[in-house]
């Protein structure tokens, strides 16, 4: 086992009806928010009402960055740091799935930062410190609700570039298996399959006598696997959603590498066990885009 330091500063709140939680927390923050969220599905299902609902009620000021693309892009995270130089936000919330968070890590730290947020990400600066932020999470895929990573694309320069800071936690984060009801079957599938990926990150590892770690990396694997075709089969059942939500958190918050590093390198070497993994998977899973 590898000597290692574990730190994860996030404060977790879990469970159905939690997003009513929210209004426990804002108290902590100054009155302007801002508030960044995607496409617009928080609209159609409701979930945005009952955030600005919460929002008004503890006096907050709201100021939106809507419109957060997949793969989320440069340009909107600059623009989202020119709302808070603007507005003089004091707290971010980020409402939406991993690319909404990513945003709006890069949105935090470029808000502190006295140079370009791009040299953060590109490595060639260090971030000092960021703006608190809190998350609601509407789709179990990324595990960036409990981490400090962020995937920022520069359009211009056609770079995706991954990157962390230890200030890019979230304060916390809200995960209501309610709001990932609304995900539609593919997107339900391909969160799935990104968290089994994160998890098989970690499994394949060059570090001996492991076997607790190896063993966490087992029973996530094996959870999603029971767990994954019952929901694909029934969307709204709350019991498999709160399964998946847990389980994509717990692959990617930093749990699974303690002592143990993986990396992409060695996902790539799962090929090997490719057909062994594939039997084991319900008929018609397409678990070979873990590898493509």
């Amino acid at each position: 086992m590898d000597a290692f330091v574990f730190r994860n500063p996030t404060k977790l709140i879990f469970g159905e009806d939690q997003t009513k939680a929210l209004a426990d927390e804002l108290p902590s923050f100054g009155k302007n928010v801002l508030l960044v969220y995607g496409g617009g599905s928080i609209k159609a299902n409701g979930l945005y009402d009952r955030v600005i609902e919460q929002l008004n009620g503890a006096g907050k000021t709201v100021i939106e960055l809507a419109g957060v693309e997949p793969n989320p892009r440069l340009t909107t995270v600059r623009k989202g740091i020119e709302l808070i130089d603007e507005h003089h936000v004091d707290f971010i919330l980020a409402v939406g799935g991993g690319s909404v968070i990513d945003a709006t890590k890069a949105i935090a730290v470029g808000a502190k930062h006295e140079g370009d947020i791009w040299n953060v990400i590109t490595k060639k600066e260090t971030a000092q410190s960021a703006m608190p932020f809190g998350t609601i999470l509407t789709l179990a895929a990324t595990g960036s609700e409990m981490n400090a990573g962020s995937v920022i694309t520069n359009w211009e320069t056609q770079q995706k570039i991954g990157w962390s800071s230890p200030s890019s936690y979230p304060t916390f984060s809200i995960l209501d298996p309610i709001n990932t009801v609304s995900a539609p079957r593919d997107h339900t599938m391909y969160g799935i399959i990104d968290m089994m990926t994160h998890v098989l990150e970690a499994y394949f590892h060059p570090a001996e006598h492991t076997p607790l770690q190896d063993r966490i990396c087992e029973s996530i694997l094996q959870t999603v696997m029971e767990a994954g075709p019952e929901l694909l089969e029934d969307l709204t059942n709350l019991d498999h959603r709160e399964t998946i939500l847990y389980s994509g958190t717990m692959a990617l918050n930093g749990i699974t590498q303690m002592g143990a590093r993986g990396d992409w390198a060695h996902i790539t070497l799962s090929m090997r066990y490719l057909p062994y993994l594939t039997s084991l998977m319900p008929e018609g899973w397409p678990f070979c885009s873990l590898i493509g």
